[in-house]
Formats: C-alpha cells, structure tokens, sequence
C-alpha cells in the first residue's frame, strides 16, 4: 500500500488528493500563518495582523495600508516645556540626585534678551545642546508611552507611529480609531502644554486602497499626499499595477537648497576651481546621501544637473571674456561632481532586521 505522500506525486491536481493529504497542508498553512503572526507581534507590539496582512513586511509597504495622519507636528518650541513636569520624568530614570539638580540649575540659568537676563519658569535654554536630549525625554513619556498604551488598550485595529523630534506621523486601520485618537491626542497635549500644529494635523487616506476607496466615493485625482522628514510620500502603482509607496524630494526643501548653493557660489565665485570643486562634491555627495532612496533618483539627478547650472553661471560671471563653453564645463562636472546613486535600501529590506538565530529583532 501507497503512502499518502507517494500517493499525492502521482495526482496532477490537488482536488483529487486523499483528504487526509489536504488535511496536512491545511495544518502546515496555519502553523505557517499562526508563526508569521507571532513574529510580527516580536517585533512590533500591538494589535496581531489579519491573517494574509503581510506581517513579515515592513511599516510602510504593508499589504493592509492605513488611514494615517498626514506629518502630525506638535506646535512647541524649548520654551514651551513645563519644569515641574520635566523634572518628574527625569527623576523616574535617574536616582542620582547630582545629575538632577544639574539639569534643575541648568533650567533655571533664564534666558538672554537684547543683552538682558530674563528668569524663565518654563522651557530649556535655547541653543544649549542639552535642550534636544530633554525634549525627547519630554516627548517620550508624553507622546511615545501614551500612544503605544493606547493603541494596545482602545485601538480596535492595528497602529503603528513614527516619531523623529517633534515631528510624527501615526497609521490607522480604521478611520474611527484614527478620529477617536485625534480627539483624545488633544487632550493629552493641553494636559502638558502642548498643541497640535493647526496646518501640519490632517487626516487623509492613504494607502494600497486610497485610490479604489477615493473611487467609490465619487471622487477624482489621486490620494493625497503629505511631506514628512524633507521626502514627499505619494501612493503610486507600477507597471505592474500594485502599490508601490513612492517617495521624492520636498519641493520646498530642493529650492531653498539650490539658492542656499547659489548665495554660497556668489561668495567663493573667485576661489580656485579646485577649492570650489571639492566644496560642491561634498554638497552633492550629501545630498545624495539623505534622499537617495529608491523612486527619488529623478530628483537626486535634478540636484546634481542644477548645481552644475549654477556652477557655470557662477564661473561665467567670474570675468569679462565671454561665456565658457558647455564642452568644457562637462569635463569640470564628470570631474568633481559625482554621479547620483540610491545608497538607502526599500523599505521591506531595511527592516527586515535578523538575528544570528533567524529570529526578528525586538
């Protein structure tokens, strides 16, 4: 007699398999499901994943995409930080009280004004470089702690948050949760001081389904988009007809940097080539170094194109004999200004962190 696993190589199609052999793959699809869903749950606490909601995938290109917050910020600045408060957070990590009065006396030191000492019972002190760190311990037990005992508690679907400084966008699954959040969001931040910037706060659609829900809706165009972090996030669909996330440079983040590189030509117009090469390789390489993620190489390539424009009005400029022709300009670009590269990984690699033992990092 046959075993049942001879028996099935020797089907051609599965619904004639025995049932006890279509029991097994059931089993292994499950146990397979039910590990994909505990290794989300590892690596981002919260709410577990749908079955077939691409758990293995990263925050941003998930098969189940959100109603998310369109570049939530909250509208502070270092003076607006309450003292009392600060202290209480610093001294829930830190026992030692040296370290606390250091930080209470650096907060007390006020603030300089038109020559002026002014006392502050508010805020940090400005430019000192201990003001970014209390600001994100601030935020942290504010915003961070908040959300993520939140979303565990009264979020009926899955939330996910990016914060970098006082800058963050937060996904919902469910357009309820994300209204509910918004309120209660608020209230929070009156609690400490705090507010939602009035024009950055929007609650869009955006995600793999934006455009069929926009659809439905009677509604034409594309969905919206939102700026966060200098990169414009827009939903895009390939050839291939899938959602694909694409991201390009903020338009108003690429114009004040070309006229940034425009005054600075205008002071070193008459240094040396060299000095001016090596100066405008290294805004290049820079540049390309922040927004060089995948689908932004067009505008990565618009930067080094318009920094060498702008080179050559400068060099033209630098005398009274005439324009330098583009023949020899293109030999003075291939030569200090580099060639453009993605060097930032997709989304799904770059989180898809593993450790020696194959097991996701917490």
């Amino acid at each position: 007699m046959r075993s049942v696993r001879e028996s099935c190589r020797s089907r051609t199609h599965r619904s004639t398999w025995p049932a006890s052999a279509r029991v097994y793959r059931q089993g292994v699809r499950a146990r397979n499901a039910a590990g994909r869903a505990a290794a989300h749950t590892r690596r981002f606490p919260g709410p577990a994943l749908q079955a077939g909601a691409g758990a293995g995938r990263s925050l941003l290109v998930r098969d189940n995409y959100r109603r998310g917050g369109d570049g939530q910020s909250v509208e502070w600045s270092f003076d607006a930080i309450d003292h009392e408060w600060l202290v209480k957070f610093v001294e829930h990590r830190i026992g030692d009280r040296r370290v606390v009065r250091l930080i209470q006396q650096w907060l007390a030191a006020g603030v300089m004004e038109n020559g002026e000492w002014a006392a502050s019972a508010m805020g940090s002190p400005q430019g000192a470089t201990v003001s970014p760190l209390l600001a994100n311990v601030y935020l942290l037990y504010v915003l961070d702690l908040w959300v993520h005992r939140w979303r565990t508690s009264q979020a009926r679907g899955d939330v996910i948050i990016v914060r970098y400084a006082d800058d963050f966008i937060v996904g919902f699954e469910h357009r309820s949760d994300a209204e509910r959040f918004q309120q209660e969001l608020r209230e929070r931040l009156a609690t400490f001081r705090l507010e939602l910037h009035p024009t950055k706060t929007r609650l869009i659609a955006f995600g793999k389904f934006a455009l069929l829900r926009r659809r439905e809706r009677g509604q034409v165009g594309t969905p919206e988009t939102f700026n966060f972090l200098g990169l414009t996030h827009i939903c895009g669909r390939p050839r291939a007809g899938r959602f694909l996330l694409r991201r390009h440079t903020e338009r108003r983040r690429l114009t004040a940097k070309l006229r940034e590189v425009k005054t600075e030509l205008q002071r070193r117009r008459h240094f040396s080539i060299p000095e001016q090469g090596r100066w405008l390789r290294a805004v290049v390489r820079g540049h390309t170094a922040y927004y060089g993620v995948p689908t932004n190489a067009h505008r990565v390539r618009a930067f080094r194109t318009q920094v060498a424009r702008l080179w050559h009005r400068s060099l033209d400029r630098r005398s009274q004999r005439g324009r330098r022709p583009w023949s020899r300009m293109r030999r003075l670009v291939d030569r200090w200004l580099p060639m453009p590269h993605l060097d930032h990984p997709w989304p799904e690699q770059r989180f898809d962190g593993r450790t020696q033992g194959k097991s996701p990092v917490r």
